[in-house]
């Protein structure tokens, strides 16, 4: 947190852009902000705490959570479930002490564009984006938008209207040092960077509207980056969060609420997802409870509770035959999605799926009369898991046969009475210089 007060040089200081050239390998730590469903703020902050290891602080603006992490946790953070939109910090005001005219504050807005520390959070950005499996543009916007508040985004041609007419007030701008790093680093390749800012506000005692806060420091923004704005197909969602005294800028990290993930077919009534984890966390489940939803809607209750507390039993049921079949219709959407990420495997990953298997095959198979039948084509992996299991199968008889013109075995194992241990044995991964040579 800081004041109104800051320096302005403290902000720009050529010190700051020093990680722009710094070792992809580095790791920053900056800080994230998360939307939540109000009133779950607190299980939030549990949750980071217990998968991501760090405090979470609570905003005086309900429905935000604030923490701090390292850039090698950043997937770690897009998988919590309590939160539904995430963005990375620029720059927090506690105090920030806004002028009562609307002009001096609306330029004040459009001066402190080139005074943020930005870096950091392009950094950050930029290593989101290469953790997204393919690129999409967001439709409408993101849905950080705070609850009661008046929130504006700043039209494109108004953007680009006071850009020009920006230009000339802050010509001084452009001379800036660390100007001309920030848009190489920012925008690396030809193709100019497409944003827009959104400004969500809450409180009665601003002398301007969050449209009008949204556009003047859109505008002073496009002029320092040289970005092009765009309304829709944007790729980079500048955020500016004011409730009352306190203000957050800051990029947005995700493209469209989390609290989607599992519902494909809605409801009237759908629940978010990140509201059910809430109700669910509340209940600290224990491995064995069942879970009853007589009133289960789409399901999203029952869904949230068997991906993320899979211990528990779940039952789910309606009166109404419509709800019924949006529930079925959800689970089958979740089954398909599973299915097709982890459908095909390969032979790097057989070497931790051979041994599970084996290993499961074992416990559930009666010892000393127990059999398994098994088709591989991963002769070497097979045979090295057999032997690694510690006397828990014995090889009766091996059929080689031809699938497909794939030259494969069919393995007959016996459990052998030897006891079944939890304790994993330690089994070493083959590397792909192996795989390679084993199977030109």
């Amino acid at each position: 947190m800081c004041s109104h007060g800051d320096k302005a040089a403290e902000e720009a200081s050529p010190s700051s852009v020093s990680i722009m050239n710094a070792s992809p390998d580095s790791e920053l730590t900056v800080t994230i902000g998360a939307t939540v469903p109000t009133g779950f703020e607190h299980t939030a902050a549990e949750e980071v705490q217990e998968k991501i290891g760090v405090d979470a602080r609570i905003s005086r603006d309900r429905g935000r959570i604030y923490f701090p992490v390292t850039t090698d946790k950043l997937s770690e953070v897009h998988h919590l479930r309590s939160v539904d939109n995430l963005f990375v910090v620029v720059k927090e005001y506690d105090q920030y002490q806004f002028k009562e005219s609307k002009e001096e504050t609306l330029m004040e807005l459009q001066e402190l564009a080139s005074k943020l520390p930005w870096t950091n959070a392009l950094e950050v950005w930029k290593l989101n984006r290469t953790l997204k499996k393919k690129k999409s543009y967001r439709k409408g916007g993101n849905a950080t938008k705070a609850k009661p508040a008046d929130t504006g985004v700043c039209d494109a041609a108004e953007q680009q209207e006071t850009a020009q007419e920006l230009s000339a007030a802050e010509g001084d701008t452009k001379d800036a040092p660390d100007v001309e790093s920030h848009q190489q680093e920012a925008a690396p390749e030809d193709k100019p960077i497409k944003f827009r800012v959104t400004c969500n506000r809450a409180g009665d005692k601003h002398s301007f509207s969050s449209n009008e806060a949204a556009r003047d420091f859109g505008g002073a923004v496009q002029e320092f980056f040289q970005w092009k704005a765009d309304m829709t197909k944007f790729d980079i969602e500048v955020l500016l969060n004011i409730h009352n005294e306190e203000m957050v800028v800051g990029i947005a990290l995700t493209e469209e609420s989390l609290h989607r993930r599992n519902i494909s077919h809605f409801g009237p009534t759908t629940l978010r997802s990140t509201l059910c984890y809430g109700m669910l966390r509340l209940c600290k489940l224990q491995p064995s409870d069942v879970v009853l939803d007589p009133m289960c809607g789409t399901g999203a209750i029952p869904l949230e509770g068997a991906i993320e507390f899979n211990s528990s039993f779940y039952i789910a049921g309606d009166n109404n035959d419509m709800a019924v079949n949006r529930t079925l219709n959800n689970i089958c959407h979740i089954q398909k999605r599973r299915a097709d990420k982890g459908r095909m495997g390969s032979r790097k990953k057989n070497w931790d799926l051979y041994p599970s298997c084996l290993r499961e095959m074992a416990r559930v198979c009666r010892p000393g009369s127990g059999k398994a039948v098994l088709l591989t084509q991963d002769k070497k992996c097979f045979s090295k898991a057999i032997s690694r299991m510690g006397g828990l199968w014995k090889k009766l008889h091996t059929v080689w046969v031809n699938v497909g013109g794939l030259h494969a075995g069919v393995y007959l194992l016996k459990r052998t009475a030897g006891v079944f241990v939890h304790e994993e044995p330690e089994l070493r991964a083959c590397t792909c210089a192996e795989e390679t040579r084993e199977y030109q």
